[in-house]
């Protein structure tokens, strides 16, 4: 029995079931976490959720700012972008069954020393905060379809946490920051435009995960969604976005041993 975690997938379902057979993943005794964003950009969408979808308890899913946005199209609070692959899951005959399965994920998942969400955690929040910031969105993505949660979930304000926050300003920064975080600065402030090299950065941003005071240092925290950072794996880090829908790789590493496994995308 093994547990792998595979980076971001994109709609890239033909570079997924190739790694799965490198990694040779069996549903029936091996756990698979899935780092988000398991929709769009990539050529097939739809197929690839009702895969991970029919794998039941095998496959375990944290949601990404794709699958988020998936969802607010599809509940009409939000437009299709230029780039969007997502009209086959919205055209689909089981597209309400599909949907109604993913606003059921997490945002963040904790197990044993590892914790899994999809962008990152604010400097200031420990795990055991997190879980429970998680859950407030989880919560309320569940109620009525999530539609209140996602007509005002949209917005890069405000970029920094506060405790007093409250109702949806509260939940747009948790989710913003557990979906769309790359960078922050000390004081914790957010900088969503910043998508390049970590060596590209101005002075006074630094990668959310390299605070020096950040909380969660105590667990090994895996994610994805930065492409452009690429594998990139610390005493308590696993980044596992390589790019796989830009023709680079799609990455699987093994939780146990650290065995990094990969597909070459652009075959």
């Amino acid at each position: 029995m093994a547990t792998y975690a595979i980076g971001d997938l994109q709609g890239c379902f033909t570079a997924f079931r190739h790694l799965l057979d490198i990694i040779r993943f069996d549903p029936a005794q091996d756990k698979l976490w899935l780092v988000g964003d398991i929709v769009n950009r990539g050529p097939d969408s739809l197929s690839l959720l009702r895969y991970i979808k029919q794998a039941g308890n095998s496959m375990l899913v944290v949601l990404g700012n794709h699958d988020l946005h998936l969802l607010t199209v599809a509940a009409g609070m939000a437009a299709s972008h230029p780039s969007d692959t997502l009209q086959s899951i919205l055209d689909a005959p089981d597209r309400d069954e599909l949907l109604a399965w993913l606003r059921q994920q997490k945002l963040f998942h904790v197990e044993n020393q590892f914790a899994m969400v999809h962008a990152g955690l604010l400097p200031g929040w420990s795990i055991a905060h997190a879980q429970h910031l998680a859950a407030e969105v989880e919560t309320a993505m569940r109620h009525d379809d999530g539609r209140e949660l996602l007509a005002h979930m949209y917005g890069n304000e405000p970029n920094y946490w506060q405790e007093n926050w409250r109702g949806y300003t509260r939940l747009r920064v948790i989710i913003n920051a557990m979906t769309r975080m790359r960078v922050c600065t000390l004081d914790g402030h957010m900088n969503f435009a910043f998508k390049a090299e970590p060596q590209s950065l101005a002075r006074e941003y630094i990668p959310w995960f390299d605070h020096p005071q950040r909380a969660s240092q105590d667990h090994i925290i895996i994610c994805g969604h930065w492409s452009a950072l690429g594998l990139h794996i610390t005493d308590n880090l696993i980044a596992l976005d390589t790019g796989c829908v830009w023709g680079k790789q799609l990455t699987a590493i093994r939780l146990e041993d650290r065995k990094i496994f990969q597909f070459s995308c652009a075959e």
